[in-house]
């Protein structure tokens, strides 16, 4: 598995990044060479947020921690995204075929503290049509404030393409571009 760390307002060192890859190694029997971590550190006032992002097999798992130690941060990034992968378990069981590494980890999980719950499949409750209407981004940004949203899908007046604009966690806004 490729580990790849960045870090956003902060270096990070050799140590460091062999520490981080070493707590990481653990994710290599999901999927071996072939998938991707990406480790982001940044810091959040006196805390350091540390987010991993699980690229395998086309899917991906995303987890993001904070804590004033960034291996402590680190670690429970690690547990959270255990914990993503062992609340899915019934989804990848019943797709085997899509998923043969992370089978073959939880069914070799030994008694691992969870059990499987028979989730309902996600259904759509509610269907919404819209027009599309040409704008800017920052036309979109405007009318996700106005609309008080987390999203807003538009059609980007100089691609001429959909979009979404959304708020991120830290303020500001992302922008979602499809490649075609």
């Amino acid at each position: 598995m490729k580990i790849t760390t960045q870090g956003n307002g902060i270096r990070i060192g050799n140590r460091l990044e062999e520490k981080i890859a070493a707590k990481l190694s653990k994710f290599n029997k999901f999927s071996g060479d072939d998938g991707t971590l990406k480790v982001r550190i940044r810091p959040d006032g006196p805390d350091m947020v540390v987010e991993i992002t699980m690229e395998f097999g086309g899917k991906i798992l995303r987890a993001e921690a904070c804590d004033e130690d960034i291996l402590t941060a680190v670690d429970r990034t690690v547990e959270k995204l255990e914990s993503q992968i062992r609340r899915q378990k019934t989804k990848f069981l019943k797709k085997k075929k899509e998923f043969p590494g992370i089978v073959s980890y939880l069914e070799d999980d030994g008694g691992a503290d969870f059990d499987i719950v028979d989730e309902q499949e996600a259904k759509i409750t509610k269907r919404k049509q819209f027009a599309l209407r040409p704008m800017t981004a920052d036309d979109a940004i405007l009318q996700l404030e106005m609309l008080g949203h987390d999203f807003y899908v538009y059609l980007d007046s100089d691609t001429n393409s959909v979009c979404v604009v959304y708020k991120r966690y830290d303020g500001g806004y992302g922008l979602l571009e499809p490649e075609y």
